[in-house]
Protein backbone atom coordinates (compact mmCIF):
# COMPACT_ATOMS: atom_id res chain seq x y z
CA UNK A 1 0.00 0.00 0.00
CA UNK A 2 1.38 3.30 -0.83
CA UNK A 3 2.08 6.17 1.69
CA UNK A 4 -0.36 8.59 2.89
CA UNK A 5 1.06 10.94 0.38
CA UNK A 6 0.35 8.84 -2.50
CA UNK A 7 -1.96 6.85 -4.05
CA UNK A 8 -1.85 3.23 -5.12
CA UNK A 9 -4.83 2.68 -7.62
CA UNK A 10 -4.68 -0.88 -7.96
CA UNK A 11 -7.42 -3.68 -6.64
CA UNK A 12 -6.45 -4.72 -2.81
CA UNK A 13 -5.60 -8.82 -2.78
CA UNK A 14 -7.99 -8.92 0.40
CA UNK A 15 -10.16 -7.07 2.55
CA UNK A 16 -10.20 -6.96 5.96
CA UNK A 17 -14.13 -7.36 7.30
CA UNK A 18 -14.18 -5.88 10.45
CA UNK A 19 -18.16 -7.66 11.96
CA UNK A 20 -19.93 -5.66 14.00
CA UNK A 21 -18.23 -1.89 14.31
CA UNK A 22 -18.33 -1.39 17.86
CA UNK A 23 -19.72 -4.50 19.21
CA UNK A 24 -16.46 -6.36 18.73
CA UNK A 25 -16.92 -7.57 22.56
CA UNK A 26 -19.95 -9.37 22.20
CA UNK A 27 -18.93 -11.27 18.92
CA UNK A 28 -18.81 -14.16 20.82
CA UNK A 29 -22.23 -13.59 22.38
CA UNK A 30 -24.00 -12.63 19.14
CA UNK A 31 -22.95 -15.50 17.47
CA UNK A 32 -24.74 -17.85 19.10
CA UNK A 33 -28.43 -16.94 18.14
CA UNK A 34 -27.06 -16.48 14.43
CA UNK A 35 -25.80 -19.87 14.86
CA UNK A 36 -28.81 -21.08 16.07
CA UNK A 37 -30.47 -19.54 13.34
CA UNK A 38 -28.02 -21.22 10.87
CA UNK A 39 -28.80 -24.64 12.37
CA UNK A 40 -32.93 -23.80 12.44
CA UNK A 41 -33.11 -22.58 9.00
CA UNK A 42 -30.67 -25.78 7.41
CA UNK A 43 -33.13 -28.60 9.08
CA UNK A 44 -36.35 -26.41 8.55
CA UNK A 45 -35.19 -25.95 4.86
CA UNK A 46 -34.35 -29.49 4.16
CA UNK A 47 -37.07 -30.63 5.74
CA UNK A 48 -39.29 -29.19 3.22
CA UNK A 49 -37.62 -29.88 0.71
CA UNK A 50 -37.30 -33.65 2.02
CA UNK A 51 -41.44 -33.75 2.50
CA UNK A 52 -42.31 -32.07 -0.87
CA UNK A 53 -40.40 -34.52 -3.04
CA UNK A 54 -41.36 -37.83 -1.04
CA UNK A 55 -44.83 -36.60 -0.76
CA UNK A 56 -47.02 -37.17 -3.96
CA UNK A 57 -50.04 -34.83 -3.32
CA UNK A 58 -47.82 -31.83 -2.56
CA UNK A 59 -46.15 -32.05 -6.39
CA UNK A 60 -47.72 -28.77 -7.13
CA UNK A 61 -46.96 -25.09 -7.87
CA UNK A 62 -47.56 -23.57 -4.59
CA UNK A 63 -44.70 -26.44 -3.18
CA UNK A 64 -42.84 -26.39 -6.25
CA UNK A 65 -42.07 -22.59 -5.29
CA UNK A 66 -42.18 -23.06 -1.71
CA UNK A 67 -39.10 -25.81 -2.92
CA UNK A 68 -37.16 -22.50 -4.85
CA UNK A 69 -37.64 -20.48 -1.87
CA UNK A 70 -36.05 -22.81 0.60
CA UNK A 71 -33.50 -23.51 -1.74
CA UNK A 72 -32.67 -19.87 -2.24
CA UNK A 73 -32.78 -19.57 1.62
CA UNK A 74 -29.96 -22.06 1.82
CA UNK A 75 -28.02 -20.38 -0.74
CA UNK A 76 -28.15 -17.00 0.86
CA UNK A 77 -27.71 -18.22 4.25
CA UNK A 78 -24.48 -20.63 3.29
CA UNK A 79 -22.94 -17.60 1.90
CA UNK A 80 -22.73 -15.65 4.80
CA UNK A 81 -23.49 -17.17 8.04
CA UNK A 82 -19.99 -19.76 7.65
CA UNK A 83 -17.73 -16.46 7.33
CA UNK A 84 -19.61 -14.38 10.15
CA UNK A 85 -19.06 -17.51 12.61
CA UNK A 86 -15.28 -17.17 11.77
CA UNK A 87 -15.37 -13.60 12.26
CA UNK A 88 -16.82 -13.82 15.96
CA UNK A 89 -15.41 -16.74 17.03
CA UNK A 90 -11.67 -17.01 15.18
CA UNK A 91 -11.42 -13.32 14.65
CA UNK A 92 -10.52 -15.12 10.80
CA UNK A 93 -11.30 -11.34 9.18
CA UNK A 94 -9.41 -11.66 5.97
CA UNK A 95 -11.55 -12.46 2.81
CA UNK A 96 -10.08 -12.93 -0.45
CA UNK A 97 -11.20 -9.55 -2.98
CA UNK A 98 -12.30 -12.60 -5.79
CA UNK A 99 -14.24 -14.48 -2.87
CA UNK A 100 -15.56 -10.81 -2.00
CA UNK A 101 -16.90 -10.33 -5.20
CA UNK A 102 -18.51 -13.41 -5.26
CA UNK A 103 -20.37 -13.20 -2.13
CA UNK A 104 -21.34 -9.99 -3.14
CA UNK A 105 -23.20 -11.42 -6.19
CA UNK A 106 -24.54 -14.29 -4.36
CA UNK A 107 -26.81 -11.91 -1.83
CA UNK A 108 -27.68 -9.58 -4.56
CA UNK A 109 -28.64 -12.33 -7.26
CA UNK A 110 -30.29 -14.91 -4.90
CA UNK A 111 -32.46 -11.42 -2.83
CA UNK A 112 -33.60 -10.66 -6.15
CA UNK A 113 -34.65 -14.59 -6.71
CA UNK A 114 -36.54 -14.42 -3.47
CA UNK A 115 -38.24 -11.44 -4.54
CA UNK A 116 -39.44 -13.06 -7.40
CA UNK A 117 -40.39 -16.16 -6.10
CA UNK A 118 -42.88 -14.25 -3.68
CA UNK A 119 -44.31 -12.84 -6.51
CA UNK A 120 -45.28 -16.43 -8.57
CA UNK A 121 -46.05 -17.51 -5.06
CA UNK A 122 -48.76 -14.25 -5.05
CA UNK A 123 -49.46 -15.55 -8.70
CA UNK A 124 -49.97 -19.41 -7.28
CA UNK A 125 -52.52 -18.24 -4.61
CA UNK A 126 -54.77 -15.98 -7.30
CA UNK A 127 -55.00 -18.23 -9.51
CA UNK A 128 -55.93 -20.80 -6.59
CA UNK A 129 -58.23 -18.88 -5.52
CA UNK A 130 -59.88 -16.55 -8.32
CA UNK A 131 -60.07 -19.46 -10.61
CA UNK A 132 -59.62 -23.17 -8.51
CA UNK A 133 -60.97 -25.13 -11.32
CA UNK A 134 -58.12 -23.92 -13.48
CA UNK A 135 -55.37 -23.80 -11.17
CA UNK A 136 -53.70 -26.95 -12.02
CA UNK A 137 -54.40 -26.50 -16.22
CA UNK A 138 -53.20 -22.88 -16.03
CA UNK A 139 -49.94 -23.34 -14.14
CA UNK A 140 -48.67 -26.75 -15.72
CA UNK A 141 -45.61 -28.34 -14.85
CA UNK A 142 -43.97 -26.40 -17.82
CA UNK A 143 -45.41 -23.10 -16.82
CA UNK A 144 -43.74 -23.53 -13.40
CA UNK A 145 -40.82 -24.17 -14.81
CA UNK A 146 -40.56 -21.11 -16.86
CA UNK A 147 -41.66 -19.18 -14.54
CA UNK A 148 -38.73 -20.16 -12.01
CA UNK A 149 -36.47 -20.24 -14.89
CA UNK A 150 -37.61 -16.52 -15.38
CA UNK A 151 -36.73 -15.55 -11.48
CA UNK A 152 -33.65 -17.24 -11.47
CA UNK A 153 -32.22 -15.42 -14.84
CA UNK A 154 -33.93 -11.71 -13.58
CA UNK A 155 -32.05 -12.43 -10.37
CA UNK A 156 -28.71 -13.48 -12.03
CA UNK A 157 -28.95 -10.47 -14.87
CA UNK A 158 -29.47 -7.93 -12.65
CA UNK A 159 -26.98 -8.51 -9.65
CA UNK A 160 -24.31 -9.47 -12.76
CA UNK A 161 -23.40 -5.37 -13.46
CA UNK A 162 -22.78 -5.00 -9.47
CA UNK A 163 -19.27 -7.21 -8.84
CA UNK A 164 -17.78 -5.64 -12.46
CA UNK A 165 -18.53 -2.05 -11.35
CA UNK A 166 -17.14 -3.27 -7.98
CA UNK A 167 -14.27 -4.96 -9.07
CA UNK A 168 -13.38 -1.93 -11.93
CA UNK A 169 -12.69 1.26 -8.91
CA UNK A 170 -9.21 1.64 -7.55
CA UNK A 171 -8.97 0.99 -3.34
CA UNK A 172 -6.20 3.38 -1.87
CA UNK A 173 -8.23 4.76 0.95
CA UNK A 174 -8.82 1.23 3.54
CA UNK A 175 -9.25 -2.55 2.79
CA UNK A 176 -12.12 -2.69 6.43
CA UNK A 177 -15.46 -3.51 5.32
CA UNK A 178 -17.64 -2.58 8.36
CA UNK A 179 -20.13 -5.11 8.18
CA UNK A 180 -19.83 -8.80 8.55
CA UNK A 181 -19.91 -9.39 4.91
CA UNK A 182 -18.91 -7.73 1.45
CA UNK A 183 -21.78 -5.63 1.34
CA UNK A 184 -22.16 -3.81 -2.23
CA UNK A 185 -22.60 -0.22 -0.85
CA UNK A 186 -19.82 -0.57 2.01
CA UNK A 187 -17.13 -1.84 -0.49
CA UNK A 188 -17.82 0.88 -2.65
CA UNK A 189 -17.31 3.34 -0.25
CA UNK A 190 -13.90 2.21 0.19
CA UNK A 191 -13.23 3.13 -3.51
CA UNK A 192 -10.79 6.24 -4.11
CA UNK A 193 -13.45 7.34 -7.48
CA UNK A 194 -16.25 8.59 -7.84
CA UNK A 195 -18.76 5.60 -7.31
CA UNK A 196 -22.04 7.02 -8.24
CA UNK A 197 -22.60 4.82 -10.71
CA UNK A 198 -22.42 1.75 -8.57
CA UNK A 199 -24.91 3.32 -5.67
CA UNK A 200 -27.06 4.56 -8.11
CA UNK A 201 -27.39 1.18 -10.35
CA UNK A 202 -27.86 -0.69 -6.69
CA UNK A 203 -30.55 1.51 -5.80
CA UNK A 204 -32.24 1.52 -9.55
CA UNK A 205 -32.29 -2.73 -8.77
CA UNK A 206 -33.65 -2.15 -5.12
CA UNK A 207 -36.39 0.28 -6.23
CA UNK A 208 -37.37 -1.79 -9.70
CA UNK A 209 -37.34 -4.71 -8.21
CA UNK A 210 -39.12 -3.98 -4.84
CA UNK A 211 -41.85 -1.57 -6.64
CA UNK A 212 -42.18 -4.01 -9.63
CA UNK A 213 -42.88 -6.75 -7.24
CA UNK A 214 -45.18 -5.21 -4.75
CA UNK A 215 -47.05 -3.50 -7.11
CA UNK A 216 -47.68 -7.21 -8.77
CA UNK A 217 -48.41 -8.88 -5.37
CA UNK A 218 -50.74 -6.17 -4.26
CA UNK A 219 -52.82 -6.74 -7.68
CA UNK A 220 -53.04 -10.32 -7.25
CA UNK A 221 -54.31 -10.19 -3.06
CA UNK A 222 -56.68 -6.98 -4.23
CA UNK A 223 -58.17 -9.44 -6.07
CA UNK A 224 -57.95 -12.41 -3.85
CA UNK A 225 -59.51 -10.44 -1.35
CA UNK A 226 -62.27 -9.51 -3.21
CA UNK A 227 -63.21 -13.12 -4.24
CA UNK A 228 -62.62 -13.85 -0.65
CA UNK A 229 -65.29 -11.41 0.39
CA UNK A 230 -67.94 -12.43 -2.11
CA UNK A 231 -67.78 -15.94 -0.59
CA UNK A 232 -71.44 -16.49 1.21
CA UNK A 233 -69.78 -17.41 4.86
CA UNK A 234 -67.69 -16.06 7.04
CA UNK A 235 -66.47 -19.77 7.34
CA UNK A 236 -66.11 -19.98 3.92
CA UNK A 237 -63.85 -16.41 4.34
CA UNK A 238 -61.50 -17.28 6.66
CA UNK A 239 -60.53 -20.87 5.69
CA UNK A 240 -59.72 -19.49 2.14
CA UNK A 241 -57.99 -16.33 3.55
CA UNK A 242 -56.21 -19.34 5.73
CA UNK A 243 -54.52 -20.68 2.70
CA UNK A 244 -52.57 -17.85 1.87
CA UNK A 245 -52.21 -16.17 5.01
CA UNK A 246 -48.84 -18.31 5.60
CA UNK A 247 -47.44 -16.06 2.25
CA UNK A 248 -48.49 -12.90 3.40
CA UNK A 249 -46.98 -13.52 6.49
CA UNK A 250 -43.77 -14.61 4.42
CA UNK A 251 -43.68 -11.37 2.57
CA UNK A 252 -43.83 -9.47 5.13
CA UNK A 253 -41.02 -10.79 7.52
CA UNK A 254 -38.97 -10.17 4.42
CA UNK A 255 -40.18 -6.84 2.42
CA UNK A 256 -40.09 -4.64 6.10
CA UNK A 257 -36.27 -5.16 7.06
CA UNK A 258 -34.96 -5.44 3.79
CA UNK A 259 -36.41 -1.98 2.68
CA UNK A 260 -35.23 -0.59 5.39
CA UNK A 261 -31.88 -1.89 5.70
CA UNK A 262 -31.32 -0.99 2.20
CA UNK A 263 -32.50 2.64 2.60
CA UNK A 264 -30.55 2.92 6.36
CA UNK A 265 -27.35 1.56 4.73
CA UNK A 266 -27.60 4.17 1.65
CA UNK A 267 -29.15 7.57 3.35
CA UNK A 268 -28.04 6.96 6.30
CA UNK A 269 -31.20 8.39 8.78
CA UNK A 270 -28.93 9.17 11.50
CA UNK A 271 -28.68 5.52 12.66
CA UNK A 272 -25.92 3.80 14.32
CA UNK A 273 -23.50 1.44 12.26
CA UNK A 274 -23.65 -1.27 14.24
CA UNK A 275 -27.38 -1.17 14.56
CA UNK A 276 -27.70 -1.00 10.63
CA UNK A 277 -25.03 -3.65 10.59
CA UNK A 278 -27.37 -6.02 12.27
CA UNK A 279 -30.58 -5.21 10.67
CA UNK A 280 -28.81 -6.05 7.38
CA UNK A 281 -27.97 -8.94 9.06
CA UNK A 282 -31.84 -9.77 10.33
CA UNK A 283 -33.10 -9.18 6.88
CA UNK A 284 -30.67 -12.40 5.56
CA UNK A 285 -30.86 -14.44 8.27
CA UNK A 286 -34.30 -14.57 9.65
CA UNK A 287 -36.77 -14.85 7.12
CA UNK A 288 -34.42 -18.15 5.78
CA UNK A 289 -35.39 -19.26 9.54
CA UNK A 290 -38.46 -17.96 9.62
CA UNK A 291 -40.17 -19.56 6.13
CA UNK A 292 -39.81 -23.37 6.91
CA UNK A 293 -41.60 -22.55 10.42
CA UNK A 294 -43.81 -20.06 8.75
CA UNK A 295 -44.85 -22.88 5.94
CA UNK A 296 -44.63 -25.77 8.19
CA UNK A 297 -47.23 -24.68 10.79
CA UNK A 298 -49.45 -22.66 8.85
CA UNK A 299 -49.93 -25.61 5.64
CA UNK A 300 -51.53 -28.23 7.00
CA UNK A 301 -50.82 -30.51 4.29
CA UNK A 302 -46.89 -30.04 5.14
CA UNK A 303 -47.83 -30.47 9.27
CA UNK A 304 -49.70 -33.33 8.58
CA UNK A 305 -46.82 -35.01 7.18
CA UNK A 306 -44.40 -33.53 9.47
CA UNK A 307 -46.46 -35.65 12.34
CA UNK A 308 -46.74 -38.94 10.00
CA UNK A 309 -42.93 -38.68 9.83
CA UNK A 310 -42.24 -38.44 13.38
CA UNK A 311 -44.95 -40.46 14.51
CA UNK A 312 -44.55 -43.65 11.99
CA UNK A 313 -47.78 -43.11 11.42
CA UNK A 314 -49.89 -43.64 8.10
CA UNK A 315 -53.19 -41.48 7.28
Amino acid sequence: MSDSNTTDFTNPSTFIVLGIPGLEMAHVWISIPFCTMYIIAILGNLTILFIVKKELSLHGPMYYFLCMLAVTDLVLFTSILPKMLSIFWFNSREINFSACLIQLYIIHGFSVMEFGIFVAMALDRYVAICDPLRHFTILTNSVVAKIGLAVVLRGCVLALPTPFLVKQWPYCRTSMIPHTHCEHIYVVKLACAYISISSYYGLFVASFVTDTDVVLITMSYTQILKDIFSLPTKDAQLKTFGTCSSHLCAILAFYIPTIFSSLASRFGFNVALHFCVLFANVYLLVPPMLNPIIYGVRTKQIWDRLLRLFTHKEL
